[in-house]
């Protein structure tokens, strides 16, 4: 099988990012070649952006009314997915650990692809991450979670300098700080926009697979008192 879902397969992908053979064997260890077989495969043929969005949005609000249906969390789950993944959403979000993914939009095991940092920085590394989910295994939707007090980026803030390499995360967060006004969390939001943009201003890949309408990326807050996720318009 070369592609998924129409979406190159994971040896085109590594071709395609100078990757040789040697490596294709550590990589496709995280995760074998998807099977059609399997009824995630069926359930994951039918998602697209918006419905993704949907079903995270329906999840956090059960969050927020405490009704978690903790889905997908078995240990038969477990079993179906021993061999491939079907994430239907990606998160690029802050490794604060107070914002756990899977937690605040009431999902489970192999439902989303979580890259978390702190500041949700959009970095070779995390998109890297992100080029792989999306171009190998088909993942429809990104989603750039920031939250309210957000240390990194009041870090970013901050006049004093921070001690060994957080300075090296302070410094993809300033730029997107420039030119904002009532800090607070406006500075947040500017970070995620900021933090959405690199993703496609960095990454041919992405930004190809936006273009051709295959991946959305958006935007998103989380509030630390309710629980809630907010949409960026």
């Amino acid at each position: 099988m070369s592609r998924i879902n129409g979406f190159i397969g994971r040896r085109k992908f590594l071709r395609t990012i100078g990757l040789g053979s040697l490596t294709l064997t550590g990589i496709t260890g995280c995760s074998q070649l998807v099977q059609k077989s399997d009824i995630f495969r069926e359930n994951f043929d039918v998602i697209n952006a918006n419905k993704a969005l949907k079903i995270l949005l329906a999840g956090n609000q059960r969050f927020v009314s405490e009704k978690n249906q903790h889905p997908h969390q078995s240990k038969s789950i477990l079993a179906k997915l021993s061999q491939d993944q079907y994430p239907f959403a990606a998160i690029l979000g802050c490794a604060d650990s107070r914002v756990p993914a899977e937690i605040i939009f009431d999902q489970g095991i192999g439902d989303l692809f979580v890259v978390r940092v702190a500041g949700n920085v959009a970095n070779d590394i995390t998109i890297g991450s992100l080029e792989y989910t999306t171009s190998v295994l088909g993942t429809p939707l990104i989603v750039v979670l920031g939250h309210e007090r957000c240390g990194a980026v009041q870090a970013a803030l901050a006049k004093k300098t921070a001690s060994g390499k957080i300075n090296s995360i302070i410094a993809q967060i300033k730029p997107a700080l420039i030119n904002v006004e009532n800090i607070g969390d406006n500075a947040v939001l500017a970070n995620i926009k900021y933090q959405m943009q690199r993703l496609q201003s960095k990454s041919p890949i992405l930004e190809k697979l936006v273009k051709a309408g295959k991946l959305k990326i958006i935007g998103a807050i989380y509030d630390l008192d309710t629980g809630k996720v907010k949409l960026l318009s």
